[in-house]
């Protein structure tokens, strides 16, 4: 299937708070109960009080010219405040350096962060509110002057009069500005005479994080709060049966012992964290594990190869592939594994809330404001209007943060208390309780002409519908989870025939969740290992092989053939190394990449070099294009290489870091060169482009280098040993 076109656009709008964005220009945002904060220094989050200039629910300038952009996305690491204080600045005439952020409340047009859509479903929201608010400001500047609105223009929020090189600040207009109709279509400036965007720019949070100034979750601090730390039964679906609790109240500092109302989770509150930990040894609460104590991981993986065979949904057809295939002279078939990953954020869960008869109030970073919102008013019988979120900095989300349970856990425990209540989770509770990308198997076969090329394709998925459980409308009505089309049916190739079929198995004994680059590094690594497989088979070079693959598709042939050559792919190769290949389509975005390996025993992977060449529309910012492909390329070695979640008697066995391995900075790749395609197409996703690359770039690479293929995730797994064997 060819994929010039991204279907179901509802669920991007669902993903990246689309539809919500362009309605949220008409009208100001809501204050709900924030307050008023001295000027902060650049990058730190505000909440101010309203009464000022307002024009639409991202912008607010008062008398004495403090400007405030209320942002729609969290911050998790990825940029997205930059760029989006970018879309707005551009347009309205400010600098940077002349921004206060604050973090958009529940019901104001913050709808979901994630999916790599922030800024494609920014890109015109965010300029026509800049626009409307310039428009405003400089039709009441003119109207004071007896000027044409067309002879001025702004600047570091200042209005100009070109004519006469009259000034006013934007705070001298604001008050006759507020009384004018903001413009529903508000004309944008030409891109030829953008300042800012397009050109790189630090990050307006770079300072007050690398100074440790920023206050993620994990800081907040409420006048009178006291801290708990939580330990919920291991095995899903469990309760709590014993635990000493006198214990724990002896322990110097410990003030309460909780126990939320499902009775699967305690809690010990204290003066201090490490109070809290204490008492939670001391405590020791035992566990009836319940009807998931038998599952393992071998458990899991049977029930997913199982629905290899049997009745499947059939997502998504092209011609009639399961008759060429039935009466083709050749034919590939293989299969690919793919293991449950923890996201584990550098920032262990965490959550504040402070319960009042009057009203209650959350402190924490999370991908999804709304939910905590609504999560908070279902459980004190609250109105939403008395709930007030306090969106942080996140210490890293990779899909986690769009799950709200842990906010949940903090409000059932606050209630309990008078006071604010902090809830830490231990790094151990954040691995072994976390929701976890899905583990799935794959199966692949391809009809192949007498040139090794395809002529019909069957596609059969087998796992989880993540969708069902979070967002239950989005699935199809056959049960599908059209996320799982991301790199599979949208792709950069076009294929005469073609069947994708999904066989829905949920995992038993735990949650799943999304994870970094969601569908797309799912299908990805299936996709571009099977293509790399057909290629070896035709003899044909990789390259070349998905050259002709790609002639209908000239922006996935150009990042391909500048990577080629960027990485000198056609050039000798140092003894002992190889190259791998892989090209995509996914988050609106093209990219090619090069991995260029060593493997001194099949063991140990030195990645030497890797290209990434990237066509992700009109780039706002470049170095953080750049950033975001590297880290994502990293943090994707690192899962691809090392990282499976594993079960034994329905217990997660890795529990720290020196189970669940991180690419140390020795093993990560010695360069990384990112080349950007230019172009005025709209912009598409980044952020989880580099992690969708990264296993199958680095397998096909080590598939050069061991001359066997690598179909089982994580690469150096002991199962990626006969399954490498070519099927015909």
């Amino acid at each position: 299937m060819t994929s010039h076109t991204v279907p179901n656009a509802s669920r991007r709008q669902l993903l990246g708070a689309g539809g919500a964005l362009l309605l949220a220009t008409l009208w100001p945002v809501p204050r709900g109960r924030a307050q008023s904060s001295p000027r902060p220094e650049q990058g730190m989050l505000v909440e101010n009080a309203p009464g000022a200039f307002a024009p639409n629910a991202y912008i607010r300038i008062t008398a004495d010219n403090r400007i405030t952009l209320i942002l729609p996305n969290v911050e998790m690491g990825q940029g997205i405040y930059t760029s989006s204080v970018m879309l707005i600045a551009e347009e309205l005439g400010i600098d940077l350096a002349q921004v206060d952020i604050e973090a958009a409340p529940p019901g104001a047009g913050a709808e979901i962060t994630g999916g790599s859509t922030s800024v494609m479903t920014e890109w015109l929201p965010l300029r026509q509110a800049g626009a409307a608010a310039r428009s405003m400001l400089v039709q009441a500047a003119a109207t004071r002057w007896h000027a044409a609105p067309e002879d001025c223009i702004t600047r570091s929020a200042t209005i100009i009069h070109v004519p006469t090189k009259r000034t006013l600040p934007f705070g001298a207009v604001v008050a006759d500005a507020a009384v004018l109709p903001v413009p529903q279509k508000p004309a944008l400036k030409d891109p030829a005479t953008y300042t800012l965007l397009g050109r790189s720019q630090h990050r307006i949070d770079s300072a007050i994080k690398v100074e440790g100034r920023a206050i993620f979750g994990m800081d907040v601090q409420i006048p009178g709060q006291k801290i708990g730390t939580v330990a919920a039964c291991p095995v899903e679906g469990g309760t709590l049966s014993g635990m000493n609790k006198q214990a724990a109240l002896a322990v110097r500092g410990v003030l309460a012992v909780l126990v939320n109302e499902p009775g699967n989770t305690v809690c010990v509150v204290a003066e201090h964290y490490w109070a809290a930990r204490k008492g939670l040894r001391a405590l020791k609460p035992q566990w009836h594990y319940g009807p998931n104590a038998h599952v393992t991981t071998q458990t899991i993986y049977d029930q997913l190869h199982d629905g290899l065979t049997g009745p499947a949904i059939v997502a998504n057809t092209k011609g009639d592939a399961p008759a060429i295939l039935a009466h083709a002279p050749t034919t590939h078939t293989a299969i690919y594994q793919q293991p449950l990953l923890a996201h584990a954020p550098m920032e262990p869960i965490n959550c504040t809330a402070h319960v009042r008869p009057d009203g209650c109030d959350v402190w924490t970073g999370t991908q999804i404001a709304d939910r905590a919102r609504d999560t908070a008013a279902e459980l004190t019988g609250l109105p939403k209007e008395k709930i007030t979120v306090h969106c942080q900095y996140i210490g890293g989300g990779f899909g986690r943060r769009l799950e709200h349970e842990y906010v949940t856990q903090c409000i059932q425990f606050a209630r309990q208390v008078p006071y604010p209540l902090k809830i830490i989770w231990s790094r151990e509770e954040d691995l072994t309780r976390d929701r976890y990308r899905p583990a799935y198997v794959d199966q692949m076969t391809a009809a192949l002409d007498d040139k090794g090329f395809i002529t019909a394709l069957t596609h059969r998925i087998v796992g989880p519908a993540v969708v069902a459980r979070w967002d239950p409308p989005e699935l199809t009505k056959d049960g599908y989870d059209e996320d799982l089309s991301v790199a599979t049916v949208i792709t950069p190739y076009t294929y005469p025939a073609y069947r994708l079929e999904f066989a829905r198995r949920e995992a038993p004994g735990i949650v799943t969740a999304w994870w970094r680059g969601v569908g797309g590094t799912r299908g990805l690594f299936v996709v571009e290992g099977f293509i790399d497989e057909l290629a070896h088979r035709a003899g044909m070079d990789p390259v070349a092989y998905r050259r002709a693959m790609l002639a209908e598709n000239p922006r996935a042939l150009a990042v391909l053939d500048r990577a080629a050559h960027a990485a000198g792919w056609n050039s000798p190769i140092p003894q002992g190394r190889a190259r791998g290949v892989a090209v995509q389509f996914a988050f609106g975005s093209y990219m090619a990449t090069i991995a260029e390996v060593e493997m001194p025993s099949p063991d140990t992977v030195i990645i030497h070099r890797v290209t990434a060449v990237v066509d992700c529309g009109r780039v706002l910012n470049p170095d953080q294009v750049v950033s975001q492909i590297e880290g994502g390329l990293i943090f994707g070695f690192s899962a691809a290489l090392y990282n499976e979640i594993t079960l034994e008697g329905g217990r997660v066995q890795q529990n720290n870091f020196n189970t669940w391995r991180v690419m140390r900075m020795n093993e990560a790749p010695r360069q990384i060169n990112v080349l950007l395609m230019p172009s005025t197409e709209d912009p598409g996703g980044i952020g989880e482009v580099g992690t969708a690359a990264a296993a199958p770039v680095l397998a096909n690479a080590m598939s050069a280098a061991q001359g066997r293929r690598y179909r089982t995730l994580p690469l150096l797994s002991p199962r990626n040993g006969a399954d490498g064997k070519e099927q015909g």
